[in-house]
């Protein structure tokens, strides 16, 4: 069978015209009675990705042999993998992660500058001083990310917000799979969206709709906000940063509100955090990880409840205006060391760097009782009439001799689906099931809802919603072996408030689903 090869043009502009790989190329059979013509999208090591007028095919490697321009050197391959998106991601994070990687696996690194947003990382191998890949990286912003994905001149999207609907369908139409899939996208690192002030700046709080508010320009004196009789000068990353998009998804779509117009951008997070720390009268939004020498405000609420950042906060997604730092891959197969360096990342290697690199990781922590603040004295003191003392005393009795994992489930607004972080979070635990982490013990999922509606009923709710997580995580867990572990369910409804409920952002706090853990005692 002989297949004719699809126009070279036709391949340019459909997978982009500066894509490194289009090239034609002529694959034949070992035995000479099979010959594929087409052009060369990509070859990982194993397998050759060639564009045909039938689509893209993909070919074993090893039962074909090459001829034409596009043809890669098989006896010293160059794995090619090419990152572009997030500049926070793409300037600090991912090198560290390669660094780490490659120190691990036997590898020098070198780092070639091309311009102010592209540069290279190139792997030698130790032991003989060849290089075994290339890691190209443009640095930019989450929407410059997708839109070199949908070109074909990425591999690997660097965000700091999820995929938008768009970008979704897109993905999907031009054969990329499902972008929000497991095996599709994966949340590498956390962060959160926080206000900054400068230090000499009096005002230590704000409340999430105050925020909104003052950025929508309906506020725009400080004397509003118990400061002095001065305007809020406003600072806010670039619109077209994926760090601007989650902050106008978190913070002003939840409060109905757009954006102000007289608002000082900047390209880069830590140009806003200088700008801010030298203006008393500044107010930014900005990452935790590039708070730098800002001071952070509390979120606060009428109800008397305060919400730090901090990392167990980001952790639990207690603090309500996470970010996640999100890594999203076509429906194709990427270079074995482009493989081996994700599964790196999600070891607990990758996590201490991720940590010392200024964001918050995703290891879990256990939280004794002790160490977790005024948790239950809040619940008491905001008890209702439909909170009783007797269920008080089953919580804290079924949690006091436990502890809280920082790995916490929450929904997205307005729906039964578990948010970005918590589908990770999914992932995480199941690894961790399957590598008899928890073995000996007894994981609890317990449920909490906000306090709108009838106790009985929120309760319920709040039950089904932590048996939902429970099936997930053992569907997850594949080759767990889940006789080793005690998998349990509670829920409390409404009975340990985060926050206020008198927001959106306080009720969605409330709704998550915690797990708790303790040793099983000895028979």
């Amino acid at each position: 069978m002989r297949l004719k090869c699809a126009a070279a043009f036709a391949a340019f502009f459909l997978f982009g015209a500066s894509a490194l790989w289009a090239q034609d190329v002529t694959l034949t059979s070992r035995d000479g009675k099979v010959e594929l013509n087409g052009t060369l999208s990509g070859f990982d090591g194993e397998f050759y990705r060639v564009q045909t007028e039938y689509g893209e095919l993909t070919v074993d490697g090893s039962g074909v042999n090459c001829a034409g321009p596009g043809c890669p050197n098989l006896q010293d391959y160059v794995a090619e993998v090419h990152l572009s998106g997030s500049a926070t991601m793409g300037a600090v994070l991912m090198p560290a992660l390669i660094e780490a990687y490659a120190q691990r696996g036997g590898y020098d690194v070198s780092r070639e500058t091309l311009d102010a947003t592209r540069f290279d990382l190139l792997l030698y191998r130790k032991d003989t001083g060849k290089l075994a890949a290339r890691f190209g990286f443009r640095a930019t912003n989450a929407d410059e990310g997708f839109a070199d994905l949908l070109a074909d001149e990425a591999d690997i999207v660097m965000s700091l917000r999820e995929i938008r609907k768009t970008e979704r369908i897109n993905a999907r139409e031009a054969g990329m799979g499902d972008l929000t899939g497991p095996n599709r996208s994966r949340v590498l690192a956390l962060d959160a969206v926080v206000p900054v002030v400068a230090p000499t700046n009096p005002i230590k709080d704000i409340s999430p709709l105050t925020l909104a508010q003052v950025f929508a320009g309906k506020i725009t004196n400080w004397q509003e906000l118990g400061g002095p009789n001065a305007p809020i000068d406003l600072h806010l990353p670039d619109p077209a940063s994926g760090l601007s998009q989650a902050i106008e998804d978190q913070v002003m779509v939840p409060a109905k509100s757009s954006l102000a117009e007289q608002i000082t951008r900047h390209a880069l997070p830590g140009a806003l955090a200088q700008a801010v720390a030298k203006d008393s009268f500044a107010l930014g939004i900005t990452s935790f990880a590039e708070r730098r020498n800002t001071q952070v405000l509390t979120l606060s609420g009428s109800c008397g409840f305060y919400l730090d950042a901090a990392r167990r906060t980001i952790k639990t997604e207690d603090y309500p205006l996470t970010a996640p730092m999100f890594l999203y891959f076509p429906a194709r197969r990427l270079p074995l060391i482009a493989r081996e360096f994700l599964a790196f990342t999600r070891g607990p290697s990758a996590q201490n760097v991720i940590r010392r690199a200024g964001f918050v990781d995703q290891r879990p922590e256990e939280i004794p009782v002790d160490d977790q603040g005024n948790r239950f004295a809040n619940a008491i003191t905001v008890a209702g009439p439909e909170t009783s003392l007797q269920e008080l005393q089953r919580m804290i009795a079924t949690l006091g001799p436990m502890a809280r994992l920082t790995t916490s489930f929450r929904f997205e607004a307005g729906s039964i689906r578990l948010d970005a972080q918590s589908r990770s979070n999914v992932q995480q635990l199941a690894r961790s099931l399957e590598q008899g982490k928890y073995d000996a013990r007894q994981i609890l999922f317990v449920g909490f809802s906000d306090g709108q509606g009838a106790a009985k009923a929120n309760r319920d709710i709040a039950l089904r919603r932590a048996e939902a997580v429970s099936r997930a995580v053992s569907a997850a867990a594949v080759t767990a072996n889940l006789e080793r572990v005690d998998l349990g369910v509670d829920a409390f409804g409404e009975a340990l408030p985060m926050a206020c409920d008198d927001t959106a952002w306080g009720r969605q706090a409330n709704r998550r689903v915690e797990v708790w853990v303790r040793f099983l005692p000895v028979k």
